[in-house]
């Protein structure tokens, strides 16, 4: 077993519910956000030492979500000492520009990932090769 816990925030709940058994079949143990601000609140905890559960090694947010979006999620994450370097990947229904891209790419954000997601496979080859990046 992984025993890997993988940050989600997704506030698409069809979306948020599949990435989420996805990543349970594939051996994870998850911590769920449907808004930008829930994990932004859960950033305060940790920051703060009140927060005492497990720490993700991989978050997957969306980008355009009610609160902070994962872009802002994302920079704020690379400044909390326990989490600031796992691998992130923000995903979008919505065409990003090349400065709307590199904003992100800047915030701290590993990678971006399009809407509809790629098929199952594909979509864990994505994520591991992110997280494999990001190790060396």
């Amino acid at each position: 077993m992984i025993s890997a816990t993988w940050l989600i925030a997704e506030d698409d709940a069809d979306i948020r519910n599949l990435v989420a058994i996805l990543f349970k079949a594939w051996g994870y143990d998850l911590m769920v956000f449907d808004t930008g601000g829930r994990v932004w609140d859960w950033l305060d905890s940790v920051e703060a030492g009140s927060y005492a559960g497990p720490l993700p090694e991989f978050a997957l947010m969306d980008i355009r979500m009610p609160g902070k979006k994962g872009n802002e999620v994302a920079e704020r994450m690379r400044t909390v000492a326990p989490i600031r370097n796992i691998p992130i990947v923000l995903m979008t229904a919505f065409a990003l520009n090349a400065d709307q891209k590199d904003n992100m790419l800047k915030d701290g954000v590993d990678e971006i990932i399009h809407k509809p997601l790629p098929d199952f496979d594909r979509l864990r080859q994505i994520l591991q090769d992110v997280i494999k990046s990001k190790l060396n």
